[in-house]
């Protein structure tokens, strides 16, 4: 079935909370686990409709943020999630007090208790207000970015359609671009800030209710952390310091002598990799996508079938249009079982980057879309992303047919943006943990923190007030996730380096590579991150080795890579 077919039809709420409720009491008075597991099976069939009612609504109200019908659907599953997620509740309890918890352990695994368990931590009626507060801000948030109207050179032009000025070629017309966007961001710096704000005391009151410190506790609850800790995370980022940071600070300082700066640069100017520009795609969105189905076809049987699914069923919204919200995500529809992907295209190397990361995601949820249970489907975020971020480096052998003469562009860019982005990420985790340790900062606090970080994580970017709003140390406000989805930055970061440990193994040898990502991969989510990483023969990134040695193997391509006749 095409998405244009599938049909939205709001829910009766009170029916919903009605058959939850009646399914609890049947699993509480099952006599055998036979009948358990028929009242376990039908309440998996609702919670698969409720998931593709809602966001079937998510995924027309971002692809036009001004359609009246699904900005109200939108507001409505804002305020029935949580409410339904309180009813949900008490299905988890009966689930984990059930006589038969060892006989659905048996048949589907402990990890389903283990993060029910985690939920229950995460969730109590008595933060429903809160949550559906979080969801109005969120959601003002998004649409404040999607209204965005940036004037440059007589035209007026998204945030996303205005990115590819903002690598231009020309050192004049790249600076002015970051300029007229900065000002926008800074134009409406008050309303992030106040949102944010909000935010920061909602999720620090949510903490507190739940009897926590504050929300850090809480927000790792929520993020599913099932196998590390808030130290684990500590250290991992004094590795990124210890090893990353000076492999991505020796990046910058090449790229100054390639163009001709004095480092450290601005931001404008590390925007621009070689002075002849940034490597881009050749062809239409249309020829992307035609190379992506190239490239799915021959990596695989099984990511051809996927990708033919995916075209054949329109699930691909890739264009960037008036009224869209900004980013990319892929999402599911489970009555289907079938993925989405969402994008915005912009004539930039993102737009490969979506049809190989995104489709990571995808893949990942059409291979594992018969798990049973649903929440089986995926693993936990940081896992998730090694599917799509890793995917990304095995589109390697394909990518000429993506950029063409561009191609050795590409694949330093990429390897040496997959470096770089690590140090960024881990900041954005840092910035985090600070902001909810201290949720009383002020706004102007908060900036200040995230100018510190800076020194810290990303030497390489001078902040002298040029751009307004990026060299004031205030950029932090455009990462959709540290409003929307605190603490999971930090899951891309370790997703990236296992990423690299993929592409260590694709230099040597593609088809074991891909052996060891099916491995991976074919497991959805029926075990923890690390336990994933351990079946499928792969390190973990809190192993302090992970990060010095694909740091070592990835200075030394970038050493050796032959830049002869690129400017």
């Amino acid at each position: 079935m095409k998405f244009s077919e599938m049909k939205y039809e709001r829910p009766d709420l009170e029916a919903l909370k009605n058959q939850q409720t009646a399914l609890t009491e049947r699993l509480q008075s099952a006599a055998d686990y036979e009948t358990a597991r028929q009242v376990f099976l039908e309440e998996q069939e609702l919670e698969k409709h409720i998931n593709t009612q809602a966001t079937l609504a998510s995924i027309r109200h971002s692809i036009d943020t001004r359609d009246g019908f699904y900005d109200e659907e939108s507001k409505f599953w804002n305020a029935a999630t949580p409410e339904l997620q309180a009813v949900s509740q008490e299905w988890t309890l009966a689930l984990l007090a059930s006589p038969f918890r060892a006989d659905f352990a048996r048949e589907y695994g402990e990890l389903m208790f283990t993060n029910a368990e985690l939920e229950l931590k995460a969730f109590s009626p008595e933060i429903v207000p809160e949550l559906q507060q979080e969801n109005d801000l969120t959601q003002e948030y998004e649409k404040l970015l999607a209204s965005a109207q940036v004037p440059f050179e007589g035209g007026v032009y998204t945030l996303s359609q205005m990115t590819p000025f903002k690598s231009d070629p020309d050192d004049e017309r790249r600076l002015a671009a970051w300029k007229a966007e900065g000002q926008w961001y800074k134009d409406h710096q008050d309303r992030m800030d106040s949102i944010y704000d909000q935010l920061v005391h909602l999720r620090d009151t949510m903490g507190k209710k739940l009897g926590y410190e504050g929300y850090t506790t809480l927000g790792y609850y929520r993020m599913g952390r099932n196998c590390y800790t808030k130290e684990d995370v500590e250290q991992f980022r004094a590795a990124v310091v210890k090893y990353l940071v000076p492999v991505a600070d020796s990046i910058y300082r090449e790229q100054a002598k390639r163009l001709g700066k004095e480092y450290p640069m601005s931001f404008a100017d590390n925007a621009l990799e070689f002075r002849s520009g940034n490597p881009r795609p050749q062809g239409s969105a249309e020829d992307i996508l035609a190379q992506g189905k190239k490239f799915y076809d021959e990596l695989s049987p099984e990511t051809s079938e996927f990708f033919r699914v995916m075209l054949d069923g329109e699930l691909l919204d890739v264009l960037s249009t008036e009224g869209k919200a900004g980013g990319g995500y892929c999402t599911s529809l489970p009555d289907y079982e079938v993925p989405f992907i969402f994008a915005n295209f912009n004539g930039t190397q993102g737009d490969v980057e979506v049809v190989t990361h995104e489709a990571g995601h995808a893949f990942a949820e059409y291979l594992n879309r018969k798990r049973v249970p649903l929440s089986s489907r995926w693993p936990s975020m940081e896992a998730c992303e090694v599917h799509s971020m890793s995917m990304e480096f095995f589109a390697w052998p394909w990518a000429e047919g993506f950029f063409g003469e561009d191609t050795r562009k590409f694949y330093y860019s990429h390897l040496s943006g997959a470096l770089t982005f690590i140090p960024y990420g881990t900041m954005v985790d840092h910035f985090q943990h600070i902001v909810y340790e201290q949720p009383d900062l002020t706004p102007a606090q908060r900036h200040g923190v995230w100018k510190e970080l800076m020194g810290t994580y990303m030497p390489w970017m001078r902040l002298d007030g040029e751009i307004p709003f990026y060299s004031e140390g205030e950029h932090w406000q455009l990462k959709h996730h540290i409003y929307s989805s605190p603490f999971y930055y930090i899951d891309y970061c370790l997703a990236q380096t296992v990423s690299l440990e993929f592409w260590a193994m694709i230099q040597k040898n593609l088809p074991d590579a891909w052996q060891h990502y099916m491995a991976y991969t074919s497991q959805g989510g029926s075990a923890t991150f690390t336990d994933l990483l351990k079946n499928a023969g792969l390190k973990s990134p809190f192993e302090e080795s992970c990060l010095r040695e694909v740091c070592q193997a990835a200075r030394e391509w970038l050493a050796n890579f032959d830049l002869t006749g690129i400017a």
